[in-house]
């Protein structure tokens, strides 16, 4: 059984930073598409998956092109949805309720929004659904802590523990097996 490669690349700088931007589609600045490119320089990989949303899709097309590649878009690589907070800065949340969040995000999602299971299950599906040839995909920050937790077994207060900047290249080495398991190789952020 041969192990792929499977990069997870975090969108760039949005327009506008301090936001929770769960499914808010929100574009990358051009500085932010650049940080991602530079990113991902030097990067053999066969398929190029993206989040649906622009903030992720331009910096992958952007790097699949010069590749020879065409960038796929699945939705099950968005953000978590943060409901009623979405495109809200934390300071306009009641810091109780956003530390409930933060301590417990599947008990305490935000009004309206995602539990951290839910968005933890559609990255998992979207991780079983890979063919196992090195891969990029790039997400955003949330998808990127719930691929931690369905491959490498991590709790969500572990996962949320990872720095994971705008920008920020994380690389495992996965195993085809059902679930999949990886090891993570690298961090750039």
């Amino acid at each position: 059984m041969t192990a792929f490669l499977l990069h997870l690349l975090r969108h760039g700088a949005p327009e506008q930073t301090g936001l929770l931007l769960g499914h808010r589609d929100m574009p990358s600045a051009a500085h932010g598409l650049a940080a991602c490119v530079a990113r991902a320089q030097g990067l053999r990989v066969a398929e190029v998956i993206t989040s649906d949303l622009q903030r992720c899709r331009a910096a992958a097309q952007a790097i699949a092109a010069p590749l020879g590649l065409v960038a796929k878009a699945d939705p099950r690589w968005r953000e978590l949805d943060f409901g009623a907070w979405d495109g809200m800065a934390p300071a306009q949340i009641e810091p109780a309720a956003l530390a409930a969040f933060y301590r417990d995000p599947d008990v305490h999602a935000p009004p309206g929004g995602e539990p951290w299971s839910a968005l933890r299950a559609r990255v998992a599906d979207a991780l079983a659904a890979l063919a196992p040839v090195d891969t990029l995909v790039v997400t955003h920050g949330g998808a990127m802590r719930a691929a931690l937790a369905a491959l490498c077994g991590l709790a969500p207060e572990q996962a949320w523990a990872f720095d994971l900047p705008y920008a920020a290249l994380l690389s495992l080495k996965v195993w085809p097996v059902k679930p999949r398991v990886a090891q993570i190789v690298g961090l750039a952020a």
